[in-house]
């Protein structure tokens, strides 16, 4: 059963100049594309923005994080961490923002409204030098993030149908 008034904000986070970095926002723009979603899930392009996210965070239940994880593993390896692991996870630690997001969520707690997290991370090829395409192992996952993404948002209450075409 859904819970509909259960606010969720799916954030793809990263800069899309610097290949694979881009990931999480390349899934939302996936995403967007390919299906439509109920009305208390909100998809959001959060590029590099940090602290600007802080409204959109705090109006949320559930938050969705999505970005490229570095953690040793090999390129396209996803990674799905919640609460305590964000902060702990040598994954998380390695995230291309995660400083931004930490220090965002922790404001958004210390405010009194910090949404359920959770942070779907792939591993990234390359991120230097510039380019604005996704490697090809990072691209040939861009359909399994977005599925993770998709069972995140059913599982938190959010409903979706793909975008006939």
């Amino acid at each position: 059963m859904t819970d509909n008034n259960k606010k969720i904000l799916v954030l793809g986070v990263g800069n899309i100049l610097l290949k694979d970095e881009g990931i999480g926002v390349r899934t939302v723009e996936k995403l967007q594309a390919e299906y439509a979603f109920s009305p208390n899930v909100q998809l959001m392009d959060g590029g590099t923005l940090g602290m600007a996210l802080m409204d959109p965070i705090m109006l949320c239940d559930r938050l969705i994080v999505v970005d490229a994880v570095v953690n040793g593993g090999d390129p396209g390896t996803m990674y799905r961490l919640v609460g305590v692991e964000m902060g702990k996870s040598v994954a998380f630690k390695n995230s291309m923002h995660q400083t931004d997001l930490l220090e965002t969520l922790a404001t958004c707690k210390v405010l009194g409204k910090c949404p359920e997290t959770v942070v779907i991370g792939m591993e990234p090829k390359e991120f230097d030098p510039w380019g604005t395409e996704l490697t090809p192992p990072v691209q040939a996952r861009l359909a399994d993030i977005c599925q993770a993404v998709l069972a995140e948002i059913k599982e938190s209450g959010g409903e979706f149908s793909p975008i006939s075409t």
